[in-house]
């Protein structure tokens, strides 16, 4: 004999059984965290898509200490500026840094500004864009530059393991592992 969902439903109802309800978050502050959608590039370093001021509180709550922000203001109009999230982040406790990167080739400065940033971090570090897709390749650029820091196909690994593609960064990559200085004891 076949049975149907419904029939389960009707069976369950008579039987006085319930049906367990998807499960809801157990507290209102993770909630807010599951709202944050991220992926971690490499141990203590995420990057996500747009984050707005409430999810702030969600990061500082999953133990991280900064924020860097990559999407240029005005990039969008659904976008809160850097300066708002400058002062959200403040109202948090968390460090921010504004390093406006437009879509397309990631400026040299960017990478540099963006490794000093990484290199100052005493904590977890969020890095945001529209997408994820700028953070995770300026990071890649960043970490190739780095005395000491990853090969070109751990970086590679590590930017597609954050949902992102970073396929035709190979070449620059390359270059910048071939002219970072060694590692400083």
């Amino acid at each position: 004999m076949k049975f149907s969902f419904i029939t389960f439903l009707f069976a369950s109802s008579l039987l006085g059984a319930s049906v367990p309800a998807a499960a809801a978050p157990a507290t209102p502050a993770a909630a807010a965290a599951a709202a944050v959608r991220s992926a971690e590039i490499t141990p203590g370093i995420a990057v996500a898509g747009q984050l707005r001021e409430a999810d702030l509180a969600q990061l500082k709550a999953q133990g991280y200490t900064a924020v860097v922000a990559l999407r240029p203001d005005g990039e969008g109009p659904d976008q809160p500026s850097s300066s708002t999230m400058a002062a959200a982040a403040a109202d948090q406790g968390l460090g921010f840094t504004y390093i406006p990167v437009r879509p397309g080739a990631i400026p040299d400065e960017a990478v540099e500004r963006l490794g000093a940033a990484l290199a100052g971090s005493p904590g977890k570090l969020m890095i945001y864009c529209r997408s994820g897709s700028r953070a995770a390749r300026t990071w890649g650029l960043a970490e190739a530059s780095r005395p000491g820091g990853r090969d070109a196909g751990a970086i590679l690994a590590a930017i597609r393991a954050a949902g992102q593609s970073g396929e035709d960064l190979h070449d620059a990559l390359a270059q910048r592992i071939a002219s970072r200085p060694a590692p400083s004891r």
